[in-house]
């Protein structure tokens, strides 16, 4: 076997590609060894034939396909069309083309007694194909079936071709008789002198004489001319005869598969090998405008290992990737679903092209990006959002006809990041991005009416999420000791219930569980747990802490709800009652660490931090009296509760000391003994009260609230 490197076949453009596919597939038909792979972005032939060989074969032994589409005007059969190329076909007595010769005559039979002004139309046209597809011998069918699908009620059109064979006023095969005619002598087995140099230069990239003026319709939007498309103001489309009749060849295998999806979806983008829904993310060239009028993506595969045409035609057949169970419907499916795979069937990446309007209304198959599969399947937190069907709601939903700007750009943002993570491990920052992403998208939520009825909140993630958005800064660990404040068994206060309305339980919008049965006994949905985070951060902590301290009255809390399974060390405390510095971090974090479970903490040093002796005394007020039972200093047979009025007192700018003096009267009438003397308290002084009321909402390491303890209170041995 000899290895021929063809520097001409490449992924991209989509012409270079379908080329490649053309030289495989003609090739196979009289060579069924040859082999084909990819290789440092051209193809590479494994073949019995040596280079003049190859060259010999399309010069003298080629057999065109019969392409023709007598269903549409300008291909040749109606009265206004170019016949010119069609009849030399017809005239012709070269033996390769007797097939087509025959295929000719039984379309011009099956259009005997029509009306030839005009191509036919509807149930004309649906009938005429029909009959095409009953008389047509089986070599020419596979063509047919990559220009039409007659499945239904009506005949649907892969996107690869147009729509049955031409695109707009192009008809692919009237010029694919005319290009034959550039590149075969019609009338003898001798072709003309042009086209070896055509050929060595479509097969091996090599220069070759003028290209011809000609279109080339989609597949390549670099020959397609128009303005600035070479030097001066504008350029006409210029072709290499060959390079367009093997790319039409190449397109002949995508037919095998044109039905076995159709009946799953009724768009027939989806029903076509490794072709899905376009989505306006993942590449800068893509906007969701041209998503939407976009005919749909195709992702072609590139295979690393040498392969025979029957292999690839089987992976063509099947064209498809599944998303757990279901199939690929479009390229967010698509990415995800390759990269859950792993290796796909020897395919180590993928050329992902959009079928897009450009240069007016005329579509061009635009290079949007490489996509590498990964030799390992990989499990994306990401995922976790597909949990209640709650990616594809949304998505459905923020892609509707009336639907706010502001949930099409969280919608673009969203697909975005999953073309950017899919198959990758991300980074904290990345994480912590989708997070802030993931909580704007649930407050928008929350704030409409008409997408609380289309869209359930926002899956509960795993501890994952947590884990691998933990940057080890202070602003993280502050904001993830906050999203996991939490009430108790019997009354759950998580603090995503605080900052959505969602009840407390279950991943539902709190309007629709107090519509439900059973609604009238559940203490979540007689009273509003909703406050949002309002103002700014030590406005809206300590909003949030009011508003706990009063829902464990409603409760009848054993405990104050501020306990979290994280907690902050008295330098994370320390930094942010010196300064604001973290305070647009931990605001921008803490929604979306809001919908995350948060995990045990393991961390149980107290810190370094010196925090003020009067916000201790007033910290340990508001410690749930399990962390002081088990530190020792509150005995199993007292209790400790916020003292009324503190907390108001210390956001009121905290007059004459009077939550510092509040504080120490109730640690002193619970059994817990302050080392200060009532008349000599220590004060907030340089520690702005609002500030310090806010810090009171986050909860501390078990050691950094020992840590206060032995500080500010009294032991046996001291006492």
């Amino acid at each position: 076997m000899n290895e021929i490197v063809l520097t001409g076949c490449t992924p991209t453009p989509l012409a270079n590609y379908l080329k490649a596919l053309g030289v495989l597939r003609l090739l196979a038909a009289h060579h069924p060894q040859t082999r084909a792979a990819w290789r440092n972005e051209t193809l590479v032939l494994h073949t019995p034939l040596d280079r003049i060989g190859l060259e010999h074969f399309f010069l003298h032994d080629y057999q065109p396909t019969p392409i023709m589409a007598p269903w549409n005007g300008g291909s040749g059969f109606y009265e206004k069309d170019n016949k010119v190329a069609l009849e030399a076909i017809l005239d012709s007595t070269t033996p390769r083309l007797g097939l087509y010769r025959d295929c000719l005559r039984m379309a011009d039979s099956a259009l005997a007694g029509a009306d030839r002004t005009a191509s036919p139309k509807g149930d004309e046209k649906a009938e005429l194909l029909t009959r095409m597809r009953g008389l047509l011998p089986d070599e020419a069918l596979d063509w047919f079936d990559a220009a039409v699908l007659l499945a239904g009620d009506s005949p649907q059109y892969p996107p690869l071709l147009g729509t049955g064979g031409n695109d707009g006023r192009l008809d692919f095969t009237n010029n694919f008789m005319q290009r034959l005619g550039e590149v075969l002598d019609l009338s003898a087995d001798n072709p003309p002198c042009e086209s070896s140099d055509w050929l060595k230069s479509a097969l091996f990239g090599k220069a070759s004489p003028g290209m011809v003026k000609k279109a080339i319709g989609q597949f390549s939007p670099g020959q397609a001319g128009g303005s600035n498309a070479s030097t001066g103001f504008d350029a006409d489309a210029s072709i290499n005869p060959w390079d367009f009749v093997l790319m039409i060849e190449g397109a002949l295998p995508f037919a095998a598969a044109a039905v076995r999806r159709n009946a799953d979806d009724p768009l027939g983008v989806l029903s076509y090998p490794f072709t899905v829904r376009a989505v306006g993310a993942g590449s800068g060239s893509l906007g969701g405008g041209d998503a939407a009028a976009a005919r749909g993506e195709l992702w072609m595969p590139l295979w690393g290992q040498p392969a025979t045409y029957m292999e690839i035609r089987t992976l063509l057949a099947e064209g498809r990737v599944a998303l757990g169970k279901k199939p690929a419907r479009d390229a967010l499916d698509f990415i995800r679903a390759v990269h859950s795979l792993g290796a796909y069937r020897g395919v180590r990446s993928f050329q992902r092209y959009g079928l897009l309007m450009r240069s007016g209304k005329a579509y061009l198959a635009t290079p949007l990006e490489r996509v590498e599969v990964s030799d390992e399947p990989s499990a994306n937190i990401l995922d976790e959002l597909d949990q209640h069907d709650w990616l594809a709601q949304f998505r459905r939903f923020a892609q509707g006809d009336n639907v706010a700007n502001r949930f099409l750009s969280l919608r673009k943002q969203l697909e975005t990041a999953f073309f950017e993570l899919s198959g990758q491990r991300p980074a904290a920052s990345d994480v912590q991005s989708i997070l802030k992403l993931l909580g704007e998208i649930q407050s928008a939520l929350a704030n409409s009416r008409k997408a609380i009825e289309s869209v359930p909140p926002v899956p509960r993630l795993s501890e994952r999420w947590t884990q691998r958005a933990d940057d080890g800064t202070p602003a993280f660990r502050l904001a993830r000791a906050l999203a996991g404040l939490k009430g108790e068994a019997d009354a759950p206060l998580p603090l995503r219930a605080q900052l959505f309305p969602v009840h407390p339980r279950s991943n539902r919008w709190m309007e629709d569980a107090r519509t439900t049965k059973g609604a009238s006994s559940d203490p979540a949905c007689r009273v509003r747990l909703h406050t949002g985070l309002q103002g700014n951060l030590p406005e809206a902590l300590h909003g949030l802490l009011a508003r706990r301290l009063w829902l464990a009255e409603q409760f009848a809390m054993h405990e104050l709800p501020l306990q979290s399974p994280a907690g902050a060390s008295l330098d994370d405390l320390a930094a942010f009652l010196r300064s604001d510095a973290m305070d647009r971090r931990i605001a921008a974090l803490l929604p979306g660490l809001s919908l995350c479970t948060i995990p045990q903490d393991t961390e149980r040093h107290a810190g370094d931090g010196v925090l003020p002796a009067a916000f201790a005394l007033l910290k340990l007020c508001l410690t749930p009296q399990s962390t002081l039972h088990a530190l020792g200093v509150l005995s199993e047979s007292d209790r400790l509760s916020a003292p009324p009025g503190m907390l108001m007192q210390l956001v009121a700018g905290n007059a004459d000391n009077r939550a510092v003096r509040m504080a120490w009267r109730r640690l002193h009438a619970s059994g817990l003994n302050p080392v200060f003397h009532p008349h000599a308290l220590p004060s907030l002084d340089g520690t702005d009260p609002r500030r310090a009321a806010a810090a009171l909402l986050i909860p501390l390491h078990f050691g950094a609230t020992g840590a206060l303890a032995r500080d500010v209170l009294k032991t046996p041995e001291t006492a």
